[in-house]
């Protein structure tokens, strides 16, 4: 992908940067991505359902530096390509799918502003995404009518087209108050009335607190809440389908953060809101929605606290008996990501050695044996079948390129013979539980 292109050096900078730091890039992931491709094409085909007017959810289940959040980045860019508004966010102590202090709420509102689109790719796209729905169908009106643009028969048409899409959506769940909102967006663009336009953006980010400041400044005797927080995305799939935009992709990571919960009956709570989202996209519920969850093994598998402690969910998502490591199910709703085999880490850190060196502006100095020396010595650890990640061997290639290019008298077969690039079992083991190895995110 991207073989044989040279990469601007801005994105260079952001995939190096972000690497080293241990948490992925938001661009340029097509230059370095690698293996995968059963997963990509899976998820893939999850997206023409969606655009059909489809549903659905996968959980991508990997452990820490396993490439979970990676895949998820992937997925965001190549659906943003393919029309889709995206909205991701992850899971913390202050943000859950549900909670009593507004937790459920801190994640709609997390969602909502990271709000994303092709054009406008790092988030903040919701008033970008209506001021173009409306400009649309004004557009459509007059190419229609072959009216003017200040005739006015010509708003009449537009109204017409825009009370389309509002008595739509105005059938759903919360709809009503949906469409009077779109309506009262649509009067307020038409007038300039900015003030107006900005106070319903707001009231569509969540927030508004209280149902009598809604009621004063739009008439609207309803805000959104931590128990239909949901509800109001499905609403916006909806909305954004008949705005132009082929549907709606939700991408939530770091379920890990429900795992952690220390209370019994808040956690069920927080599954039992992931099995209303699960059931609604499988039932047909939903449309033009996909939502994909990230979580690690532990996360998902354990049955005290994980989500298979809720038999609900754990009976739907459970695999069957002939799933494997290396013969996966991916049509199945947990995708699990087996690691990545040394021939592909090969791959990977050419992509990078070559990104690194147009960064930086050198001759690449290292050497084909010496990048297979690299990665021998990291596969050959003891251990390595069980605890390597591609963050570790990553982060370790791009420690030895940066040492070579601020060391011109080094070379990278001199370091990979250098005790530093030697451990044992108990080293990495020990490495791990000194920076608190469970507390990455990729």
């Amino acid at each position: 992908m991207n073989d044989g292109k040279k990469v601007p050096r801005r994105i260079s900078q952001t995939v190096i940067n972000s690497l080293k730091g241990g948490v992925v890039p938001r661009i340029g992931l097509p230059y370095i991505t690698v293996g995968r491709k059963d997963e990509i094409e899976a998820l893939l085909r999850d997206v023409d359902i969606i655009s059909e007017g489809g549903a659905s959810f996968r959980f991508i289940v990997g452990r820490y530096g396993s490439g979970k959040s990676f895949l998820i980045q992937t997925i965001r860019n190549y659906v943003m390509d393919r029309g889709f508004i995206v909205a991701d966010a992850d899971l913390s102590p202050e943000r859950r799918l549900q909670g009593t202090r507004g937790q459920g709420l801190a994640t709609y509102r997390e969602l909502i502003g990271n709000l994303s689109t092709k054009t406008k790719p790092e988030g903040g796209a919701l008033t970008l995404i209506m001021d173009r729905w409306i400009n649309a169908v004004r557009s459509e009106a007059i190419i229609e009518t072959g009216l003017d643009s200040d005739d006015p028969a010509l708003t009449l048409a537009v109204e017409k087209k825009i009370y389309a899409v509002t008595s739509s959506v105005s059938e759903l769940t919360h709809g009503f108050e949906f469409a009077r909102l779109l309506s009262l967006y649509y009067s307020a663009y038409v007038s300039g009335d900015d003030e107006t336009k900005s106070n319903v953006a707001r009231w569509f980010r969540g927030e508004y607190a209280l149902k009598k400041e809604a009621k004063e400044t739009l008439g609207i005797n309803v805000v959104i809440t931590d128990d239909d927080w949901y509800e109001y995305l499905k609403l916006f799939a909806t909305f954004f389908r008949l705005a132009g935009y082929t549907g709606m992709m939700i991408m939530i990571d770091e379920l890990v953060n429900i795992y952690k919960i220390p209370n019994t009956i808040t956690r069920q709570y927080n599954y039992e809101k992931m099995l209303t989202m699960y059931n609604d996209t499988l039932q047909g519920k939903a449309r033009y929605l996909g939502i994909i969850m990230g979580a690690t093994p532990q996360a998902l598998e354990d049955k005290r606290r994980g989500v298979y402690s809720y038999e609900a969910l754990r009976s739907r998502l459970a695999e069957g008996r002939f799933s494997r490591p290396g013969a996966r199910d991916l049509l199945a709703p947990v995708i699990r990501l087996d690691p990545l085999t040394a021939e592909e880490m090969l791959v990977l850190c050419e992509k990078l050695s070559d990104m690194h060196a147009g960064l930086y502006g050198y001759e690449k100095t290292i050497t084909d044996n010496e990048l297979a020396s690299f990665i021998k010595l990291e596969y050959g650890r003891i251990g390595s079948d069980r605890n390597i990640t591609p963050r570790e061997v990553i982060r370790d290639f791009i420690e030895l390129l940066d040492l070579c290019w601020r060391n011109p008298g080094m070379t990278a077969g001199q370091l990979l013979e250098s005790d530093e690039f030697s451990f044992t079992e108990s080293e990495a083991v020990s490495d791990k539980a000194e920076i608190g190895f469970e507390g990455f995110t990729i």
